[in-house]
């Protein structure tokens, strides 16, 4: 079976898909529950609002089938907006999400006003403990942010890399068989498709 990438009206599917079949992952784009729980590994992507996100993967039934995908052990991989509603809470909408996760999302409370939320664009990653899916990310390799929210895990150890803007953020969270990542590894070149190709390889154990 293929690989699914969750279609919950998020947004940037496609540009998840090119990357897998660049790096050779067999994937399809699927909103069907069934195929989520049957699923080999799973990528949980997205843009836009927790609040509406959370609507639609309530909806649709791929909010409990994702949920039991994780609790079988199936590798999955979360990004930018799938991370954030994975975890407990979100300020944005004031929102009750998935809690696979423990922890809130929060909203940048930046002080100096040349630093604009958004924050946008490029980023250095830093790697605060091993992990085979961010194995390749070396000091300074930069990868591709756009958001206004950021993960703060309720458990520090669930904390995978952070980046930094005004102060240091986690960027990406590791929690039994869940890898998520802030940034976009679809739009951040070779760096971002070697993270891919890496979760391709995983088999969901933490080390």
């Amino acid at each position: 079976m293929s690989t699914v990438i969750i279609d919950y009206d998020a947004g940037n599917l496609r540009s998840v898909l090119r990357a897998c079949h660049e790096v050779g992952l067999d994937a399809e784009i699927s909103n069907d529950p069934e195929r989520v729980r049957r699923a080999p590994r799973i990528i949980f992507p997205g843009v836009g609002a927790a609040g509406s996100a959370m609507k639609s993967v309530d909806r649709n039934g791929v909010g409990e089938a994702l949920l039991s995908a994780f609790q079988a052990g199936t590798p999955i991989l979360g990004i930018c907006l799938g991370l954030q509603i994975s975890l407990t809470c979100s300020e944005e909408n004031n929102t009750t999400t998935l809690d696979l996760i423990p922890g809130k999302v929060r909203r940048f409370a930046l002080d100096d006003p040349s630093l604009k939320v958004p924050h946008m664009g490029w980023n250095a990653v830093h790697v605060r403990r091993e992990h085979p899916v961010l194995a390749g990310i070396e000091p300074g390799d930069e990868l591709y942010f756009v958001h206004a929210y950021y993960p703060d895990p309720k458990n520090a150890n669930d904390v995978l890399a952070t980046a930094f803007y005004e102060r240091d953020f986690c960027c990406a969270v590791a929690h039994e068989n869940y890898v998520a990542t802030q940034f976009h590894p679809e739009k951040s070149g070779r760096v971002g498709l070697d993270l891919i190709r890496r979760f391709a390889d995983w088999n969901g154990d933490a080390q």
